[in-house]
């Protein structure tokens, strides 16, 4: 019975020295197994379908196929949750990785803890995101060629009571629940009850992808005085 709760990793990383790292951390905690590795994306997908893990901690820039369509292919064949660690907080590939599902983005340069509690995140169905890659986000949409509001998801807020409304702006200014409850005035449980509403009406996977949606239907706009 105890096997049950233990949580099931797959490392994924060109580079020898962080693969063994990460693996050794992970596989250190009580509550995780790293059950294999790929060291190009590649092989992740190969090992993710014959292994099935619950997380694969996936690198960005590797050989042959990378970790962006490694994510892709991953997050639509399988129930697994991706958590992607690159080296540059100004990585071109953030916004590519979120869209192709990836619950976390994180630095490399995050502690032993950090990403041990990082996996157990991702792998409860919630998500994360350096401050560095928040920011990274927005400018990234901000720039890209013909960016504005996408009026197909613009129609979707309609969807959404006035105060779903609020949570998934909350969300995507990266406020987590125990601080929406605060600034709202409501309790924990009563904002998870909320975000699981909003995930659900707009058909989305996770917290990353409500604050791509955020953006591009309008709801937040890039710059303004909150945001």
């Amino acid at each position: 019975m105890a096997d049950e709760t233990v949580l099931r990793v797959l490392v994924a990383d060109d580079q020898d020295l962080f693969r063994a790292a990460f693996s050794m951390i992970l596989d250190a905690q009580p509550d995780m197994a790293v059950v294999g590795e790929a060291a190009d994306g590649a092989a992740a997908v190969r090992a993710a379908g014959e292994l099935r893990p619950d997380v694969v901690v996936m690198d960005v820039r590797m050989p042959g196929m990378n970790g962006i369509e490694a994510t892709q292919r991953i997050c639509a064949a399988l129930p697994v949750k991706v958590l992607v660690l690159t080296m540059f907080d100004l990585d071109e590939y953030v916004y590519d990785a979120l869209r192709a599902g990836a619950g976390g983005f994180l630095l490399k340069d995050i502690r032993r803890d950090e990403l041990a509690q990082a996996v157990r995140i991702v792998a409860a169905g919630d998500s994360l995101l350096a401050p560095a890659v928040t920011r990274r986000l927005v400018e990234d949409l901000v720039r890209r060629p013909g960016h504005g509001v996408v009026p197909r998801l613009a129609a979707q807020l309609r969807d959404l009571t006035e105060r779903e409304a609020e949570i998934l702006r909350q969300i995507a200014r990266g406020r987590a629940n125990a601080e929406i409850a605060g600034e709202l005035y409501v309790s924990e449980n009563t904002v998870k009850t909320h975000v699981s509403h909003v995930l659900g009406k707009l058909g989305l996977r996770d917290r990353v992808q409500a604050v791509v949606f955020a953006y591009e239907s309008g709801l937040i706009v890039p710059g303004s005085p909150h945001d």
